[in-house]
């Protein structure tokens, strides 16, 4: 890992444990194993190496991309959530950081949604996809299942720890409860031969 990349590492890692007020560039360049000489070489101010490290962070990928020709898809959409969720799950610090300041820095945390989004236009395009393969039955709408499989994603990502209780599943299994419940809303669960009912 390169210096700036090992600054972009610390920046994310000290403002998920400390907010953007807590993440001085001293404490980052002690993370980073740098001095602040070296941290401003790299990076003029404060807010530079900040919108820096949260462009670095929402532009790693989550995974492979969902197939451009869908074939199974409950394998397909397992495979993609736990890769998102995985992703979710390691930054979840940093995110509820970033949505906990969004009141004192909106532009941090929009900066910070623009992976959401993205993220959320593959999954609408792939369902789409699906649903022209005739691999879905029924009228539904691809915005709202889309929500509806990323929210429950995201919640357990983000409430796992802290609500332990509200998950008497494994992470593993839960992705393959969401989306199977998923499939069975759009009517694709004849065509990926989905159990008949999901075991906990």
């Amino acid at each position: 890992m390169d210096v700036r990349e090992a600054l972009l590492e610390a920046a994310i890692k000290i403002y998920g444990e400390a907010g953007m007020r807590g993440a001085t560039t001293r404490r980052i360049a002690k993370a980073a194993n740098v001095n602040e000489v070296t941290l401003f070489r790299h990076f003029r101010r404060k807010s530079d190496l900040m919108e820096a490290a949260i462009v670095h962070v929402t532009s790693q990928t989550v995974g492979g991309p969902l197939p451009e020709h869908p074939i199974d898809p409950r394998a397909e959409l397992v495979a993609w959530c736990r890769a998102h969720h995985r992703e979710l799950h390691k930054r979840r610090a940093l995110i509820r950081k970033a949505m906990s300041e969004f009141e004192q820095d909106p532009s941090c945390c929009a900066r910070g949604m623009h992976a959401s989004v993205r993220i959320a236009q593959e999954l609408r395009d792939y369902l789409s996809r699906v649903k022209a393969a005739g691999l879905a039955a029924g009228a539904w709408d691809e915005g709202a299942a889309t929500n509806m499989l990323m929210g429950a994603i995201f919640t357990d990502a983000m409430g796992r720890d802290t609500t332990p209780e509200r998950y008497p599943y494994t992470m593993r299994r839960a992705i393959e409860l969401y989306v199977d419940l998923l499939l069975r809303a759009i009517g694709a669960d004849g065509a990926v031969g989905l159990p008949a009912k999901a075991e906990l």
